[in-house]
C-alpha cells in the first residue's frame, strides 16, 4: 500500500502506530473550528437575539435565567442535533463511497433515506404515531432495506458497481412507495409527512439528542477500528486478503454501520439530502489525500449541516427555510457538476 508522501507515522506509548498526515490534520482542526463558530453564531440567532460573547459565557454556566434558557433549553439541542446528523451523514456517506468505489455511492442515492423516509410514513400514515414511534420506524426501514440491499448486491461477495445499480433500482421502489404511501394519508398527516420529508432541525430537543449521541459514540470508533482494512480493500479484495485482510467481514461490518449513520440521521432530522454525497467529496479535495478521509469527511458534513440551517434561517429574510431545502439545491447543483467532471474525466 502506498503511503502519502507528506504522512508521519506517530507511535503512542502504548505501541499503537498510527499514520498523520499533515494537510489532513490541517483541515479536521479548521473544520471543527468553522463547526463550532456556525454553531454559536447559530445560537445567537432568532427573534431573541443573543451576542456571540454572550453565549459562549451561558454555555460556560454564567448566563442569566433568561440567556440558560434560550441557550441551553431551546437552541443548544437544535444545533446539536444538526452537528451530529450532519456528521453521521458525512462518514455514512465517506463508507458508502469507499466501498462502492463509486463517488455516486451515498445513501440518498442508493435507496436508504428512501427506505427510512418510508418508514417513518408508514407510521405516521397507518398508526398516527409519536415522534419517537416516528423514529423508530425511519430506523426499521433504513435496516430492512440496507440488509435487502446487501442480500441484492451478493454474489460471491458484494462488489461496488453492483451495489450501486442495485441501490438505484432500490431508490426508484421506495420513492414510489413513498407517493403511494402519502396519497393514502388523510389531509393533517400528509400534510404532517410531506414537513418531516423536507428535512427539518425545527423542534429538535434533547430527545433526539442523546439517542444520536450514543449510537455515534459506539459506531464511530468502531469504524475508526476498520479504517486500515477498508483503505486496503481500495486496492482490490485479492490484494487485501493477500495482506491478511478479511475482505467481506470488514465489509459487513462498515456496511452496517453506514447503514446505522444514515437511517439514525434520517430519523433524527428527516431525510437531509446531498450532505452524504458531498462531504466525503469535498473533504477528499482540501486534504488531497487517497483513502476514504473518514475523520475529515465526518467534520465536513458537521460544518455543512449547521452552516446550511444557518442559512436557512439567515439568507433568506422572514422566510426560514427547512434546512433539507438548502442542502438539496446545493447538493443539487454540486451532483451536476460532479457528474459533468466525472464525465470530462471519461469515468463515467
Amino acid at each position: 500500500m502506498k503511503t502519502h508522501p507528506r504522512s508521519r507515522a506517530v507511535r503512542t506509548p502504548g505501541g499503537l502506530s498510527l499514520r498523520v498526515e499533515p494537510r489532513a490534520l490541517i483541515v479536521v482542526v479548521l473544520l471543527l473550528a468553522a463547526a463550532c463558530a456556525a454553531g454559536v453564531a447559530l445560537i445567537g440567532t432568532g427573534d431573541a437575539k443573543i451576542p456571540a460573547a454572550d453565549v459562549l459565557r451561558t454555555l460556560a454556566g454564567n448566563g442569566t435565567a433568561y440567556q440558560d434558557f434560550i441557550v441551553n433549553e431551546l437552541r443548544l439541542p437544535r444545533v446539536l442535533v444538526g452537528l451530529l446528523v450532519g456528521a453521521a451523514l458525512g462518514l455514512g456517506g465517506a463508507l458508502f463511497q469507499s466501498v462502492s468505489r463509486n463517488p455516486l455511492g451515498s445513501p440518498d442515492l442508493l435507496g436508504l433515506s428512501q427506505a427510512s423516509t418510508a418508514g417513518a410514513l408508514v407510521v405516521i400514515v397507518l398508526v398516527s404515531g409519536s415522534a419517537t414511534q416516528v423514529t423508530l420506524g425511519a430506523l426499521a426501514g433504513g435496516l430492512v432495506t440496507g440488509f435487502a440491499l446487501y442480500s441484492l448486491a451478493w454474489k460471491q461477495g458484494v462488489h461496488g458497481y453492483r451495489l450501486v445499480l442495485v441501490g438505484i433500482g432500490v431508490n426508484a421502489v421506495m420513492t414510489a412507495v413513498n407517493g403511494y404511501l402519502l396519497t393514502k394519508a388523510d389531509m393533517v398527516d400528509a400534510a404532517r409527512a410531506v414537513v418531516w420529508m423536507t428535512g427539518s432541525l425545527n423542534g429538535r430537543d434533547w430527545e433526539q439528542v442523546w439517542p444520536l449521541l450514543g449510537l455515534c459514540a459506539v459506531l464511530v470508533p468502531l469504524v475508526l477500528a476498520n479504517a486500515r482494512g477498508l483503505r486496503m480493500m481500495e486496492m482490490g479484495d485479492d490484494i487485501s486478503n493477500a495482506l491478511g485482510v478479511r475482505v467481506q467481514r470488514v465489509r459487513l461490518v462498515l456496511m452496517v454501520s453506514a447503514v446505522l449513520l444514515a437511517a439514525a440521521a434520517t430519523a433524527a432530522a428527516g431525510p437531509v439530502s446531498f450532505v452524504a454525497l458531498t462531504a466525503p467529496q469535498l473533504a477528499r479535495r482540501l486534504t488531497r489525500s487517497p483513502g476514504p478521509n473518514l475523520v475529515p469527511s465526518l467534520c465536513m458534513g458537521a460544518t455543512l449541516l449547521v452552516a446550511a440551517d444557518w442559512a436557512s434561517q439567515r439568507a433568506f429574510g422572514a422566510d426560514q427555510l427547512p434546512v433539507g431545502v438548502v442542502t438539496g439545491v446545493l447538493g443539487g447543483a454540486y451532483l451536476l457538476w460532479l457528474l459533468v467532471t466525472e464525465r470530462r474525466a471519461g469515468r463515467i
